[in-house]
């Protein structure tokens, strides 16, 4: 369970004419949603490979691929134009990808979302190729009419294409005038996948694309999901609208997939070859527990080593196996071991160079920078302090220097730094607050991006020592406006629990705010292992609308969230929702004292995990709450997935009496405050069971709540006028349980 990007939250700042005169009348709930005022920024960027001068981005119209350049943030030149492109079918596209050398692109098209990352496609080849006059072909070929494609990845040698069809891969050689040959045959819908994840496997480690060929283009390795044996889920779907499923029109339909359960079986993984040229398939004799995981292959700079990542099901114990792709044997190379669990941060950290990897640990109570030789001998621990690098950004050849974010300033901060190779550490970014980096091929230079809570993103490119070359959006107008304008800011405050536990939290008040009155207040969180929200970042969304109306909202980052280390993070292994609850129920407490707070009129929301930790809050024993609101959340975790259920809880057959206490279940009877459930009927993520069972408890006990049930929605809640109903619905309750205007 990802932490919900929610759409209020990120992307959709306020119009700051929607402000009102004086203050004194509310945002306008539109101007939120319809994100007519965003601010400005650059999405969809790519380094172009083997060419670290430049970048690359999909023009606001989807017809045009540019390339910029990272001195300068101007535009160079004009990619591909679907508007020009000779033998082009299709007049706007969906997104792009190079070939290694940049000198080939794969164009996306008629793109059709499967879960959360995965979708298939109908893909195009480009080639930027010049000939001897200095032009491109400019002609646009189809990768393949046997039907859509998932996932595409062209060959080190870019001469070849694979990709997945109907649970089966595919490649197509391009030197062979784009003859297509199929590489598995037993793929089945719910029985066999080869070369991308089951469902829990995407959701929960974090990818879509399960092959990779070697460095040579020579062997191709790919992961096998045997699924058979996992139970399935039935979603069913109706007629709705926006879509609209015609053949559901007089009976509804269903959808069919497997979904492991906490204690269920999993998919059976294994790890395959297959010889391009030989025509031969291998299966790897990767050592792996009869419940294991694999959650990631990649083949290293040396195409004999297949690097396969395997886990316990427990996830307490990684290994790295080096395997030779024709001989099947395996040797390990590295074990990182865990008294709780390895987070799939680790699995990120991974990065192969021709002598060295790369990988992050938090053996050390925080997570830190590691640098192995290939032979898997620890050359050095790269960082090390009471802070945590929180992403691992790329290793320079030529400087020998390692680059990454880490939040070595402060837990709600982000910073980019650089240690060179004499252990001279640097940092880059300059302005305090939420930075990150994306470095181009060479690492030479980076697209920085910088907010804090009173700054709207500025983007600046920057070479490798920091210095600013350029600044492509800096929002100043934005700024001019916000600070005119009468809009509600956040603010930062910590406090300390009953239990002794500094706590970190933002306040936003209304911007007529009157310290002799007494407000009331609403409570978010997400509270999930390892998120964050209590962060130095801009956003602007339904929170400011909400404290427009007379409202304080307020924000708290309690036990088991990150930034702070594995004492604090992991002090909820096997107990979720117990610790998570506390800490909301105290900052709750906490805001009563304060002599601007009614303590009468205190209300807690959230969602997915958030508006699990709002159920357990409301029925952790103590009244604090008016009221509650819990979208798609997680009520019971024998409802939800293996991977991330297990990972934090073990099974229920080892952890009965944990799944007991962390069940919304077993304390509802101590359920205080007015509830309202939302759900949508085909979320596959967090099953509209959670929904259905949990709210006939409450009417078996009596409880009275309200609901919000929404047809076909999944775990985003979204489409047509779903997102301004909700959170007009969401307002309205607020508006009559707090009693603001």
């Amino acid at each position: 369970m990802k932490k919900l990007i929610i759409l209020f939250l990120l992307a959709l700042p306020l119009s700051p004419a929607a402000s009102a005169q004086s203050g004194a009348q509310p945002l306008a709930l539109q101007d939120i949603l319809s994100g007519q005022f965003r601010a400005e920024n650059i999405y969809g960027v790519i380094p172009i490979p083997g060419d670290g001068e430049h970048y690359s981005q999909m023009n606001g119209e989807g017809t045009q691929i540019i390339k910029y350049s990272f001195r300068t943030g101007k535009q160079v030149e004009v990619l591909f134009d679907a508007t020009t492109a000779r033998q082009c079918p299709f007049k706007e596209f969906d997104s792009y990808s190079f070939s290694p050398d940049g000198s080939k692109l794969l164009i996306a098209t008629d793109t059709q979302p499967i879960y959360r990352r995965s979708y298939t496609a109908v893909h195009y080849l480009y080639s930027l190729k010049r000939n001897l006059d200095g032009q491109i072909n400019n002609v646009v070929e189809k990768l393949s009419d046997g039907g859509a494609q998932q996932v595409p990845l062209f060959s080190p040698d870019g001469n070849m294409v694979a990709f997945v069809r109907d649970n089966n891969i595919f490649l197509v050689k391009l030197l062979y005038g784009n003859s297509e040959s199929q590489v598995t045959d037993d793929g089945a819908p719910n029985a066999v996948i080869n070369g991308i994840p089951d469902w829990v496997y995407e959701e929960e480690f974090g990818f879509d694309r399960a092959f990779d060929f070697s460095a040579d283009s020579r062997m191709l390795a790919y992961l096998r999901f045997d699924e058979s044996k996992v139970p399935s889920y039935a979603i069913q779907l109706f007629a709705g609208s926006h879509p609209h499923y015609a053949p559901f029109d007089k009976y509804p339909g269903e959808y069919v997939y497997k979904y492991p359960k906490t204690g269920e079986a999993n998919s059976t993984v294994s790890v395959h070859t297959f010889d391009i040229q030989a025509q031969v398939t291998r299966r790897m004799q990767t050592p792996l527990d009869n419940d294991g995981y694999v959650p990631r292959i990649r083949f290293t700079k040396d195409p004999n080593k297949l690097a396969i990542v395997t886990m316990n099901r427990h996830q307490n114990r990684l290994d790295l196996y080096f395997g030779d792709p024709r001989s099947t044997l395996c040797k390990l190379v590295m074990r990182d071991e865990s008294d709780t669990y390895i987070k799939e941060d680790a699995l990120n950290s991974l990065r192969f160079y021709p002598d060295n990897f790369s990988y992050t640990s938090e053996k050390s109570g925080y997570n830190h920078l590691y640098w192995y030789t290939m032979g898997g001998n620890l050359v050095k621990q790269v960082t090390s302090g009471n802070y945590e690098v929180t992403e691992f950004l790329g290793w320079s050849s030529d400087e020998n220097a390692f680059y990454y974010i880490s939040n070595e300033e402060s837990p709600l901060r982000k910073a980019v730094y650089k240690i060179d190779r004499k252990g001279k550490k640097s940092k880059l970014s300059t302005q305090a607050g939420t930075n990150s980096a994306l470095f181009g091929s060479d690492m030479k230079y980076y697209m920085n991006r910088y907010t804090n809570l009173n700054t709207p993103v500025v983007i600046t490119l920057n070479d490798n020592s920091g210095k600013v070359l350029a600044t492509p959006v800096d929002n100043r107008a934005l700024q001019q406006a916000l600070a005119d304008a009468s809009v509600p800011r956040k603010e930062f405050f910590t406090f300390q629990t009953p239990d002794g536990v500094t706590l970190n939290g933002w306040m936003m008040k209304p911007a007529d705010f009157d310290a002799s009155r007494r407000y009331p207040v609403l409570m978010y969180q997400y509270s999930g292992p390892g998120s964050q929200n209590v962060l130095d970042t801009w956003q602007i969304g339904w929170e400011n609308y909400i404290a427009s109306r007379g409202c304080l909202v307020i924000c708290v980052d309690g036990r088991g969230t990150g930034g702070r280390g594995v004492a604090f993070e992991k002090c909820t292994y096997l107990n979720l929702g117990v610790k998570e609850a506390r800490d909301q129920v105290a900052a709750a407490q906490y805001m009563g004292t304060l002599p601007y707070v009614d303590p009468a009129r205190i209300a807690i929301w959230g969602w997915s995990y958030g508006g699990y930790a709002t159920l357990m809050s409301m029925s952790e024993g103590t009244p604090v709450f008016k009221a509650g609101i819990a979208v798609a959340a997680v009520t019971d975790w024998n409802y939800y997935d293996t991977v991330y259920g297990e990972r934090y809880m073990r099974a229920p057959q080892e952890n009965a009496e944990g799944y007991k206490a962390a069940s919304a279940f077993t304390r509802a009877d101590k359920l205080q405050g007015r509830l309202l459930l939302i759900h949508g009927t085909a979320d596959d993520n967090v099953h509209f069971q959670n929904f259905t069972e949990y709210s006939e408890q409450l009417v078996q006990l009596g409880k009275q709540f309200e609901m919000q049930i929404y047809t076909n929605r999944d775990h985003g809640i979204s489409g047509g006028n779903t997102r301004h109903h909700l959170y007009t619905r969401m307002t309205d309750f607020l508006a009559k349980e707090l009693q603001f205007e």
